[in-house]
């Protein structure tokens, strides 16, 4: 099995953080993308994703798993154990309108003002094959929504250990890189979001969060 990466970007840590909870690190091939250099957009690598994007799982058969969801369910799948979706339908469930909402409020707000606000991804303000002219209302709209993302968090984790209850899940380590992307903006959580912040912490301090 294979694992198309790139160590500085955040949507595949989303699968390496998957791969080292389920205990997978030392299983799987890792193939390191260099996006920087413009390695995915290669004819060589659209022959591997012809979306032009990581992370990609390639399983020993030779089928990809193109998107972190597709890889998240395949490997889900394929290695139960730890349960990182839901231990049960209603937990699934539950884990799923979060990863969700981390994934749609958190993760594409701090991308849509980091692809449309930054000056080296010009004419790049979206993944993929296509090139895309930046908007500046979105950046600046991104930076909007960010903030309210990280106050939800907070009101999310109230009493809570994890996004999901006491569980650790998907949804923590997508919500976790959201937060770290959102540096990138220079956007952190405030000092008042204390649950947030211990949780943060907490999550942080995981082996897979170090990868």
């Amino acid at each position: 099995m294979k694992f198309y990466d790139c160590a500085t970007a955040p949507s595949p840590r989303r699968v390496r953080m998957y791969i080292a909870e389920k205990g997978l690190t030392d299983h799987i091939e890792t193939v390191e993308v260099d996006l920087r250099g413009g390695a995915h957009m290669t004819a060589e690598f659209r022959a591997i994703n012809p979306n032009c994007t990581v992370p990609v799982v390639e399983a020993d058969d030779g089928t990809r798993f193109l998107s972190t969801q597709g890889c998240w369910r395949y490997l889900e799948a394929a290695f139960p154990e730890p349960p990182l979706m839901g231990r049960n339908p209603a937990e699934t469930g539950r884990v799923a309108d979060l990863e969700w909402w981390a994934d749609t409020e958190g993760f594409m707000a701090v991308a849509e003002a980091l692809r449309n606000g930054t000056p080296r991804m010009k004419d790049r303000a979206l993944v993929g094959p296509v090139n895309y002219a930046q908007i500046p209302e979105l950046a600046e709209r991104g930076r909007q929504r960010v903030p309210r993302f990280f106050a939800r968090l907070d009101e999310l984790l109230d009493g809570r250990e994890f996004l999901a209850g006491d569980y650790f899940s998907v949804a923590d380590i997508t919500a976790l890189c959201v937060v770290d992307f959102a540096g990138w903006l220079k956007l952190t959580l405030p000092e008042t979001a204390a649950n947030a912040r211990r949780w943060h912490a907490a999550v942080s301090s995981r082996p897979s969060a170090a990868l």
